[in-house]
């Protein structure tokens, strides 16, 4: 019998769901070019587009916010996905994640479910051969390196307009209000709680408010100053009388600290206090890390008044002692089921928050030495002093294993082991983490800037006591700052786990030049 012959229009379609994002960062990269593009591709392919997930208006850093994605991936990790293929626009749609790494966990999980992930309009192809895994690679790290140079220009840039007496986001509080300025410098209009500028060249200024409102601002200093009234006094006096806060709220402790405390009311324009930078954790930065333009614009009350009520405040901390500030944490936690910083605001008598972290380095500090564990589960922190132990630990040990096998091996001022002077060795120890499904991850960052030409990568066992097992990388395959690793990491990072050190001790030996010709 003949062989029938099946031709191109009798060949049935894939069937391919698409993914598409856009951020705010180009235009050019709307969802509906995107699906236009991915339409084209499917098209060519004899792809049929059965699903969409969209992610608008949502940052690439990493995953959280993206609900789009997360569905897309569950589906594909409990089997209920209805297609075969998933095509991406570009490495850079599916995500700009600062950990090149997060964004091949992704794929991964995708085509471990029997998804393949497609990024129509690369000049690769998503195959894995070595050349796709290495052009997508530098793509996924170009992605994020993207990131990294927008924001470091952008905050460049912010901090100049800040010199220039330009306010850079938040509201102008209490007494103070937003003047929309062109580039000229020529007033524009109020700007109104929750407007914003629209265009590029546009800036804002802040300015005295309402008399009333000016008024109470000096209000609040007079009562603090002359008559001795503590802040939550003060605020109790305030919403007594029927006064509301800019945001038409009830009068607090720590809103009128903040009105006695911040420099916007003397014309300072201060920025870079607290940093929040690419999805990071958000970070109170010291005093001599913040930008600041002095006399940027009309202050409400004077330099001298200010002053005066910074001294107070300063004072006031100052004269408790480390266990006066401790006893005080200790009553609040006795009567309180959870405390916070607000919540240490918010308290008559109690020094501020930022008092404790003045003191003490952090609030966590504080909480640790009157006995208080915060919901939040901080037990990481003490690992990662247990593991900062470690290192001299497993350095000792390397050490000591390259010596008898009659290696030469000394410590460089950089940190790093070498080897017979010819070999750079650096060490690496990554905490186990233990995931809500009962799974382990170990997550390594790696100074690449130090370029040495083996990194020893520790994993710890659960529990994070002792040493799992060991990966021996090359430089050359450790391009990216990050690594995350789970239980199984597939042959091309499995095969560089040893579990032990024998491995690297044995490239230590030294031979004759006779017997290794």
């Amino acid at each position: 019998m003949a062989a029938v012959e099946i031709t191109e229009a009798e060949t049935p379609f894939t069937r391919a769901a698409q993914y598409v994002r856009m951020s705010t960062d180009h235009q050019r990269y709307s969802t509906e070019n995107q699906a236009e593009g991915i339409s084209e591709y499917a098209a060519r392919h004899r792809m049929e587009i059965v699903r969409t997930f969209a992610d608008e208006g949502r940052s690439g850093l990493n995953i959280e916010g993206r609900e789009s994605l997360r569905k897309l991936i569950d589906e594909i990790e409990s089997g209920q996905a209805d297609f075969q293929v998933l095509l991406v626009y570009d490495v850079s749609r599916w995500g700009r994640f600062q950990d090149a790494d997060e964004s091949a966990y992704y794929e991964y999980l995708c085509r471990k479910g029997g998804v393949k992930v497609i990024y129509c309009a690369e000049p690769f192809e998503n195959d894995g051969t070595p050349v796709s895994t290495i052009v997508k690679s530098v793509k996924r790290a170009m992605a994020g390196e993207y990131s990294r140079e927008l924001s470091s220009k952008v905050f460049a840039g912010q901090c100049r307009l800040i010199e220039l007496g330009y306010r850079q986001g938040g509201p102008a509080g209490i007494g103070l209000r937003r003047l929309l300025v062109d580039e000229r410098g020529d007033p524009k209009g109020e700007l109104r709680r929750g407007e914003h500028k629209s265009l590029q060249t546009d800036r804002v200024i802040l300015v005295p408010g309402p008399p009333e409102e000016q008024a109470l601002v000096r209000r609040i200093y007079k009562l603090f100053l002359s008559t001795g009234m503590t802040e939550g006094a003060i605020a109790q006096e305030l919403n007594r009388e029927g006064f509301f806060t800019d945001r038409d709220r009830s009068w607090t402790r720590s809103v009128v600290h903040q009105v006695l405390t911040n420099e916007k009311y003397i014309g300072n324009n201060v920025y870079n206090r607290v940093s929040f930078k690419l999805k990071a954790r958000r970070v109170r930065n010291p005093m001599e890390s913040w930008i600041r333009a002095e006399g940027a614009f009309e202050g409400i009350v004077s330099q001298e008044t200010f002053h005066n009520a910074r001294e107070i405040i300063l004072a006031r901390s100052q004269r408790l002692s480390d266990e006066d500030l401790l006893d005080r944490l200790r009553l609040l936690v006795a009567e309180r089921s959870a405390v916070s910083g607000l919540v240490i605001d918010e308290r008559p008598g109690m020094p501020s928050s930022s008092a404790y972290r003045s003191r003490f380095g952090s609030l966590l500090r504080a909480y640790q030495l009157v006995g208080y564990r915060p919901a939040r589960d901080y037990r990481y922190l003490d690992i990662n002093r247990r593991l900062r132990d470690l290192h001299p630990q497993v350095l000792s040990e390397v050490r000591a294993g390259i010596e008898a096998v009659g290696g030469d091996v000394g410590l460089g001022p950089d940190g790093l082991l070498r080897v017979n002077g010819e070999l750079s060795l650096s060490i690496a120890i990554a905490r186990c983490q233990e995931t809500a499904s009962g799974g382990y991850r170990w997550r390594f960052g790696f100074d690449t800037g130090l370029a040495p030409d083996v990194t020893v990568a520790v994993r710890m066992a659960g529990g994070n006591n002792t040493p799992m097992d060991y990966f021996l990388f090359p430089s050359l395959d450790l391009a990216a700052g990050h690594l995350r690793l789970a239980e199984d990491n597939g042959l091309s990072i499995d095969a560089y786990r040893f579990d032990d050190l024998e491995e690297l001790f044995a490239l230590s030996v030294r031979v004759p030049f006779a017997q290794a010709a």
